[in-house]
């Protein structure tokens, strides 16, 4: 898959925000591109096939995963949700970046496939005391649920040294911690390995 676009992978533990980031990063890049996940479960009212999500039978996706068609995968609920390597391609080949918010597995899964197009960023709360307190603030978690995100993003945060990049996100500075992201694009773009051909054919004119 070599073109001009990148995947930036976007994930971290409970509670880091990002969800809240990355509305706020398309909103300031909106050309980048919007990826159309695939899933097993039944479409809800209004949604539709191709635009909502690809709708497909647990058959299909799993024949997809084994084809290598899946970028990165998981089950919820008992339903599969994944990335297909077709939309990436879609995305990429347009020469458009391209933003994935995924859980750290997914994030793993994508590096592991494609170690030349894929930058992973994790986004972790400022403090584990300020990761709870956002959990709490939701009002949709009990104290074992909390309990279990908590333990559970500190399992994740010890895989950050598999990422490329990790931005702290302070409380109330979504717009800051947006920018880092956007700043983390652009030099992505002008890494040397990327620039190569470009110097390459400059030096042979």
């Amino acid at each position: 898959m070599e073109n001009k676009g990148l995947i930036f992978v976007i994930s971290g533990p409970a509670g880091s925000g990002k969800g809240t980031v990355v509305k706020r990063l398309r909103e300031i890049m909106p050309s980048i591109g919007l990826s159309v996940s695939a899933t097993t479960r039944e479409p809800r009212p209004g949604e539709i096939d191709g635009v909502s999500y690809h709708f497909v039978t647990r058959e299909k996706f799993e024949s997809l995963v084994e084809n290598g068609e899946v970028l990165e995968h998981t089950e919820y609920c008992g339903n599969m949700y994944g990335t297909l390597v077709s939309e990436a391609r879609r995305i990429l080949d347009a020469g458009n970046d391209m933003i994935l918010e995924i859980e750290v597995d997914g994030a793993l899964q994508v590096k592991r496939i494609m170690p030349d197009n894929a930058v992973a960023v994790m986004l972790i709360a400022p403090s584990r005391e300020e990761q709870e307190r956002r959990l709490r603030d939701r009002g949709t978690e009990t104290e074992e649920s909390i309990a279990g995100r908590v333990a559970r993003a500190e399992e994740e945060i010890a895989l950050a040294d598999r990422y490329d990049y990790v931005v702290t996100n302070e409380t109330g500075k979504t717009d800051e911690c947006a920018e880092k992201l956007r700043a983390i694009i652009s030099a992505e773009h002008s890494r040397y390995e990327r620039m190569k051909p470009f110097v390459d054919e400059y030096n042979q004119r």
